[in-house]
C-alpha cells in the first residue's frame, strides 16, 4: 500500500496549513497503521489498577472538555458534540481520553483510528492509556473499520507497544520517509 498516498487523501492540503508550517523542521512526527482485518497483534494487556473501567463516553461535553484542559489546551477544539470518544474512568471520573475518528475511505478501506490520546496527570505511567488505546482499537475493529491510524504523534514507540507500525515520518516540510515494514 502507499501510504504516502494514504496520508495525502486524509489529509488534503496538509504540509500547507499555515501551523503545521510554522513547526521547527527539527520537530518529526510519525504516522503509525494497524490492519484490523487481521486478529489483533497478541499483547498481554497493560496492568492498570482495578478499579479503572474503560469504555466510550457518554457523559456531559463539558466534563470531558475539562479533562482535555488537563492535558493539552489546544486538544478542546477536537473535542465536540457529534463525535465519539472512548475514556478511562475511575469511578465516574474520567483519567484517560480519546477521540474514536473516522478518517474516510482509502481504495475501498474504512480508516479510522484513536486521536488526542490523553492521560489526566495523577492517573499517568499506570498502563491505563496503553490499555484505553488497546480497547479503542479492538472497538474501532468490531465497528468494521478495517485499517487504525494513528496520525501525528511523537510517540510511535508507545503505540508500537500495541502493535501498531509506523509507516511514514514527517516534519513541516513534508514526507521524509516512507518505512519499509509498514508496506
Amino acid at each position: 500500500m502507499n501510504y504516502a498516498e494514504l496520508f495525502h487523501s486524509l489529509n488534503r492540503g496538509f504540509f500547507q496549513r499555515e501551523n503545521i508550517r510554522a513547526l521547527p523542521k527539527d520537530f518529526v512526527f510519525t504516522e503509525l497503521v494497524m490492519d484490523l482485518r487481521k486478529p489483533l497483534p497478541e499483547i498481554a494487556p497493560p496492568c492498570c489498577p482495578r478499579e479503572i473501567s474503560f469504555g466510550e463516553y457518554r457523559g456531559e461535553l463539558a466534563a470531558l472538555r475539562d479533562a482535555v484542559r488537563q492535558v493539552d489546551e489546544g486538544w478542546v477544539q477536537y473535542f465536540r458534540e457529534g463525535c465519539r470518544f472512548y475514556c478511562a474512568f475511575e469511578g465516574e471520573r474520567i483519567a484517560a481520553f480519546c477521540s474514536l475518528a473516522d478518517m474516510g475511505r482509502f481504495q475501498g478501506l474504512h480508516i479510522g483510528g484513536p486521536g488526542c490520546v490523553g492521560t489526566i496527570p495523577e492517573f499517568r505511567r499506570q498502563g491505563i492509556g496503553l490499555e484505553m488505546v488497546r480497547l479503542a482499537t479492538e472497538t474501532l475493529r468490531q465497528d468494521g473499520f478495517d485499517l487504525s491510524w494513528i496520525h501525528y504523534t511523537h510517540l510511535a514507540h508507545w503505540y508500537e507497544k500495541l502493535g501498531y507500525q509506523p509507516v511514514l515520518r514527517w516534519n513541516s516540510g513534508g514526507i521524509l520517509q516512507e518505512m519499509e515494514r509498514g508496506r
